[in-house]
């Protein structure tokens, strides 16, 4: 999967915080602990999204079905993968 650089500027504190992590074996790199936030960021705003009605595999399988016919190439389903990888 291709990587794009994003630079950010953070506070003094939470680059500690950050490099106790990687010297603690939690994560390998500094990179791995922001992309790791980033992606739990991501899935908390989506929880809830899919109200609970119950049934919550039916849920899923119309979701599946109805995306399936909303991506019409390759390239939807490569934009769809980087939301959730």
């Amino acid at each position: 999967m291709a990587m794009a650089v994003t630079q950010v500027r953070l506070p003094e504190g939470l680059v500690k915080e950050i490099d106790n992590l990687v010297k603690k074996g939690f994560y390998a790199t500094k990179s791995d602990v922001v992309r790791d936030a980033v992606r739990r960021l991501a899935l908390e705003k989506m929880v809830g999204i899919i109200p609970n009605k119950g049934d919550s595999v039916r849920e899923v399988r119309k979701i599946r079905k109805n995306l399936s016919r909303e991506l019409k190439n390759p390239e939807d389903v490569k934009e769809l993968n980087k939301l959730i990888n």
